[in-house]
């Protein structure tokens, strides 16, 4: 399983300002979860836990291993929000698009 993703930058960023964009938020993702490998089986682990339980499940609604998968990739997402959008950044400033491909 692999995956792609998708930016959604302001209209005047050029096409490669937007690939850089791109490429920091990929390679901090892929940094903080260890490996490319792992981006697309700890999201669709994320986005199962997610659909049972919710975006954000209590202290005790979760295994100790969902919890682990949970908290991984949201800090893994917020890092590479963070590596793009810098560490000050405000919701709705970027969105980004992972799709799952098998």
């Amino acid at each position: 399983m692999t995956y792609s993703l998708k930016l959604f930058v302001p209209d005047d960023t050029t096409p490669a300002q937007r690939e850089a964009a791109e490429r920091r938020f990929r390679d901090a993702l892929e940094g903080a979860l260890g490996d490319a490998s792992l981006v697309a089986p700890v999201y669709s682990a994320y986005l199962r836990i997610a659909a049972v339980h919710g975006e954000d499940p209590g202290a005790d609604a979760l295994s100790d291993g969902e919890r682990l998968v949970f908290d991984q990739w949201q800090a893994a997402e917020a890092a590479a929000m963070e590596a793009v959008f810098g560490p000050h950044r405000h919701m709705g400033e970027g969105l980004v698009e992972i799709r799952l491909q098998a």
